[in-house]
């Protein structure tokens, strides 16, 4: 399967949700302090059309998104951006979707940020092999003001 990247778009924000709340269920992540509360989730085209931020969809050759990640400020942290909302369908896990939207994030965040922060949980250890293959070292504790205080392992990376 191959997949296209592109700049989400308003018809993409109710699909991208539930790819997040179909992750987030698999992974306990339905809890307070995750993006299952965040007010944006489901609004994303509009989150993201603003000045420093983006949100990328990867879409397969049959029109149907199965993926997405954005790049936005880490609240309280100069230079410092935040990689978010990084979920893939478990068919699109593997293929090589995922390198292609970090490294559409990655594009995006060079030049506007010194450096990337994610936060993530302790039981994605498929995701933590991920990002440390690309570049991100595991920290001891929070960078920033998140408000995902239920994600107990943090990355950073510098771009």
């Amino acid at each position: 399967m191959s997949y296209a990247i592109r700049q989400i778009e308003p018809r993409d924000d109710a699909a991208v949700e539930s790819i997040i709340r179909t992750c987030l269920l698999e992974f306990g992540g339905d809890r307070p302090g995750t993006a299952w509360y965040d007010p944006g989730l489901g609004h994303f085209s509009q989150v993201y059309a603003v000045e420093g931020r983006r949100y990328w969809v990867a879409e397969d050759e049959a029109g149907r998104v199965a993926g997405g990640v954005g790049i936005g400020e880490l609240p309280g942290v100069p230079g410092v951006c935040e990689l978010q909302k990084m979920y893939c369908l478990k068919e699109a896990r593997g293929t090589g979707a995922a390198k292609l939207l970090l490294d559409a994030a990655f594009s995006f965040a060079r030049g506007r940020y010194r450096q990337c922060y994610l936060e993530t949980f302790g039981n994605m250890t498929a995701a933590h092999r991920f990002y440390e293959k690309n570049g991100f070292r595991r920290i001891d504790a929070p960078l920033g003001s998140t408000g995902h205080f239920g994600c107990d392992v943090m990355y950073l990376k510098d771009l």
